[in-house]
């Protein structure tokens, strides 16, 4: 049986690694033209019962441990005020232990056999065939018969369209992605009051979400609320003047959180966060499957992406393991446990959402923490 998975981010790897300890092989074709085209992103908090189950399914449980980010799970939260008003300490006792994306990757990355990714493989059109298997196109004319497509490529999926019309919708706030490099030497009062694990500072419709990485550095979402053509009207190679229409949003905001912004280093990114409809599903379509964002990309304000990507591509290898030769059996057993896991997930990430960014922010993330 030919397999072919269309996206190597954690999803798809964590099918490929899972399918590959347990004697099936699988094609992953990926559009960038290598593992270090582009930038991974910040540090994702592992869940136990998720993520980690996904790794242990991979035979990866250990070395995964040893990219644990000593204090990851420290939370602080504050007001506009920049004064405290809750505190986490990270004791090593949590389970949710925080790592950085692009070192998770590279695990994954690392286990499989070479050639098992095809990089540069660009998928610009996908047929169904008869009998459920599908003809996928590559933009250097190049095409692949395949008995199983998997999409999991993503927000933007291309394979999302033999299953489901839906298309993931504005959910009314933006980020700007910023950092603060050498903390220790450069950034001292940043470092102190945003600690070493995460932190929030939220207001009325914004505020900002910070994470201590790996390398020592400090990664920052910089959170909006705005019409989802507010990116549109900043350069935001131009430094000086994109950092002074994100500070317009905070006249009135302590100093020190202003300071976050003004003292900033190297490019500003911004980013506008999309979700697909909470419980969003599709009928048995023979042949082919989604997996992570692909399938229930949602708003990041339960954590819970990365944690859906790996368990959906651990769980659909196992089902495709424990029903040889009955492809369509598989698939409906994996999405029968999928759809109501993600439709919960996401329907706390819409919640968290409303809850980080309403008006009396952040008095529900208070009581969310039970502060």
């Amino acid at each position: 049986m030919n397999i072919t998975i269309v996206g190597a981010g954690l999803g798809g790897l964590s099918l490929a690694r899972v399918l590959q300890v347990n004697g099936i092989e699988a094609t992953v074709l990926d559009l960038d033209a290598s593992p270090a085209a582009r930038a991974q992103g910040g540090m994702l908090d592992i869940h136990e019962d998720s993520g980690q189950v996904a790794l242990t399914a991979a035979g990866l449980y250990s070395e995964f441990r040893a990219l644990v980010h000593p204090g990851g799970q420290e939370g602080r939260v504050y007001g506009r005020d920049a004064v405290l008003l809750h505190s986490d300490e990270d004791d090593g006792a949590g389970d949710r232990p925080e790592v950085e994306r692009g070192d998770l990757r590279n695990l994954l990355l690392g286990s499989l056999p070479e050639g098992t990714i095809r990089w540069g493989a660009k998928v610009t059109a996908v047929h169904p065939q008869a009998g459920g298997k599908h003809r996928v196109t590559l933009a250097d004319g190049t095409s692949i018969a395949t008995d199983l497509l998997v999409g999991a490529d993503g927000a933007w999926s291309r394979v999302r369209e033999l299953v489901s019309a839906e298309k993931p919708a504005y959910t009314g706030i933006s980020f700007v992605e910023l950092d603060l490099l050498d903390p220790e030497n450069r950034h001292p009062d940043a470092l102190a009051l945003l600690g070493g694990g995460m932190a929030f500072a939220l207001g009325e419709d914004k505020g900002f979400l910070t994470h201590r990485e790996s390398d020592g550095s400090l990664h920052l979402y910089v959170a909006l609320r705005v019409p989802e053509t507010w990116v549109g009207t900043i350069d935001f190679t131009d430094h000086k003047a994109a950092k002074a229409a994100v500070l317009s949003h905070f006249e009135g905001w302590s100093d020190r959180l202003r300071a976050l912004i003004e003292d900033a280093d190297g490019e500003m990114v911004p980013r506008l966060i999309h979700a697909l409809p909470v419980g969003h599903s599709w009928p048995r379509v023979p042949g082919v499957t989604l997996v992570g964002d692909a399938a229930h990309v949602m708003s990041p304000f339960a954590g819970e992406g990365a944690n859906l990507a790996m368990i959906d591509g651990a769980e659909l290898g196992l089902a495709l393991v424990r029903n040889p030769g009955d492809v369509e059996k598989a698939l409906a057993e994996y999405e029968a446990a999928m759809f109501p896991r993600s439709a919960k997930a996401a329907a706390d990430s819409a919640l968290s959402l409303d809850t980080c960014f309403s008006p009396d922010a952040p008095r529900g993330l208070l009581e969310l923490f039970g502060a």
